[in-house]
């Protein structure tokens, strides 16, 4: 009798859910849903107050106080119906589970695993990738070396126009693919294909007077591998889109090729086109890179949320181990550029180049270091060059160079280790720095550069559960014309105590702010934590922060917050 109800509920939850919130259903793990308590809760309930006092004009109420709890509900350990609330002296609020509208299943058996509900699935980049859709799918991986994908289902629903809240329309738009690879040690194929199409008849109302219309899409990728050589691979990958901007065109279809022999088209009926290739060699402890890129302007495929196109892509790369593994470098350079087919007025060209390094002579020397380079040039025509149609002299002014550097060095030494003590000294700068470059030059005030560099030592007693660092940060930076510089030290302690079950820290920090050379401001903070752990789910926590700030404008401002509070878990 219990196996009935346990049965029957089972079933209920699950057609509630088909109305319900997203929940993952593995239907495999079904065969051991008995096994598992009906029901089970966990969730928690906390308290905390905080108090302000001060004469920083903060605008903060001097006594706040916080009620906020979660009850989860677990139904046979495969659904989860969340609770929570939350209770101030402000305001208040509570949520509970929405009303289902989502379904997904993944029942998998062996090397068959499906896909049925709201899901999504991904073939390849320029064909089906990471669309949702409302439907069935399935992935057939067997031993062998044949890998089959497949779905069909709907992207889409449809929107009917609002012009009073200004919805736009969206037809109903259903779609299929399929994906087939075949692997072996030496080389690899697979050919994925998706097509998709509008439903005239979705929408009441044709909304031709928005721009838009009922298409369709039919998105082929090509892909191979080879490794002829130990350590070789090359991949090459070529991708067709037919986009077809109204089905309901009359005039003929002026593509050939795959537009024709796949779809019937139109007079809006487009065909673009995508190439990727890369290789990559290892040797010994090197590797060795070169990547191309292509992408048709105006490329797009249904199976995207949002498609890059028109832009063409070169990159390089280098890895490489050094000093018996103790040291590594790596490097790799890049240049992307647009307006592949000269219709826009200008051109675009961003260069990227990174480098890395990192040594460690010891167990007890790290050290590493970074920089990368990022620059944007554009390149932007007169419209004299379209109304005359002869080739002018661009102007200085019409060339700009967005350059952007980053820097970092960090070194971290272990300057002592024993089964009681271990120091460490840490040192970090980084670099950054931001320009426009016109006509060769970078005018005053449009550049900025931003330093910073920390060091810190640290001590633990390891036994004692004790730790105590002292650290000092200095950061400038330049924005326009203007300079600005910020220092001061920190001092910190935190242990445990009482078992472990007690952990409380007290720290203190004063920094000074000056702006071409003048001081602006200074700021004092001493902060002091403690938390206390009773029969493994009860917590009580203490928190106090006292702030003395001084200004150009305001002297000697004080400022005291504290928080206590007290939580529970289950």
């Amino acid at each position: 009798m219990q196996k009935i109800v346990h049965r029957s509920l089972i079933i209920i939850l699950l057609i509630c859910c088909k109305k319900g919130i997203a929940q993952q259903v593995d239907i495999e793990g079904l065969k051991n849903v008995f096994k598992a308590k009906p029901i089970r809760f966990s969730g928690g309930v906390a308290a905390n107050t905080a108090f302000y006092s001060g004469n920083g004009n903060y605008g903060r109420a001097p006594f706040t106080w916080f009620l906020q709890g979660n009850l989860n509900a677990n139904i046979f350990g495969k659904i989860n119906l969340p609770f929570s609330f939350n209770l101030t002296n402000a305001s208040h609020g509570i949520t509970y589970p929405t009303p289902p509208n989502r379904l997904s299943l993944h029942p998998t058996y062996k090397w068959i695993a499906g896909h049925i509900g709201d899901v999504a699935m991904s073939f390849s980049p320029y064909t089906l990738s990471g669309h949702q859709f409302t439907g069935a799918g399935v992935d057939l991986t067997p031993d062998g070396p044949w890998k089959i994908s497949a779905m069909a289902g709907r992207l889409q629903k449809a929107v009917q126009y609002d012009s009073a809240s200004g919805i736009l329309p969206v037809y109903k738009r259903m779609g299929y693919g399929a994906k087939v690879g075949y692997n072996q040690k030496m080389y690899r194929i697979s050919i994925s294909a998706f097509a998709a199409k509008d439903v005239q008849s979705s929408l009441s109302t044709p909304p031709d007077s928005l721009l838009i219309f009922p298409g369709q899409n039919l998105a082929l990728h090509y892909e191979v591998g080879l490794q002829p050589l130990k350590g070789l691979d090359l991949t090459a990958g070529y991708a067709t889109s037919v986009l077809t901007r109204d089905v309901r065109d009359s005039t003929e279809n002026l593509n050939k090729g795959v537009s024709k022999v796949f779809l019937r088209g139109n007079g809006s009926t487009a065909v673009y086109h995508a190439l990727k290739t890369q290789l990559s060699y290892n040797f010994r402890k090197s590797t060795v890179g070169a990547g191309y890129e292509r992408i048709d302007p105006g490329y797009q495929t249904y199976g995207t949320y949002y498609f890059n196109n028109d832009l063409e892509n070169i990159t390089v790369n280098l890895a490489q181990s050094l000093l018996r593994d103790k040291a590594s470098i790596s490097a790799n350079i890049g240049i992307q550029r647009d307006n592949l087919d000269y219709s826009k007025s200008g051109t675009t060209r961003r260069w990227v180049g990174a480098l890395n390094l990192n040594y460690a002579p010891s167990e007890r020397w790290q050290t590493s270091f970074s920089y990368s380079n990022f620059q944007t040039y554009m390149s932007i025509r007169p419209q004299f060059e379209y109304i005359n149609q002869l080739p002018y002299q661009q102007m200085d002014t019409l060339n700009f160079t967005q350059i952007s550097q980053n820097a970092n060095l960090n070194v971290n030494v272990l300057t002592k280790k024993s089964e009681q003590q271990m120091h460490s000294l840490n040192m970090n700068l980084n670099f950054q720095d931001a320009s426009d470059d016109q006509g060769g030059t970078v005018a005053k005030g449009n550049s900025s550069q931003f330093y910073n560099m920390a060091a810190s030592y640290g001590i633990q007693w390891l036994q004692q559960g004790m730790n105590l660092t002292a650290a000092y940060n200095v950061s400038y930076n330049t924005i326009a014309r203007n300079d600005f510089m910020t220092m001061g030290p920190t001092v910190s302690f935190m242990t445990k105590m009482f078992k472990k079950k007690m952990s409380s820290g007290l720290s203190a920090s004063y920094n000074f702010s000056k702006q071409d050379n003048i001081q602006i401001s200074s700021v004092l903070s001493v902060r002091l934590n403690a938390s206390y752990t009773v029969f493994k789910k009860h917590r009580l926590n203490l928190n106090l922060v006292n702030q003395i700030r001084e200004t150009q404008q305001t002297k000697n401002t004080t400022d005291l917050t504290g928080t206590m509070g007290y939580s529970y878990s289950f």
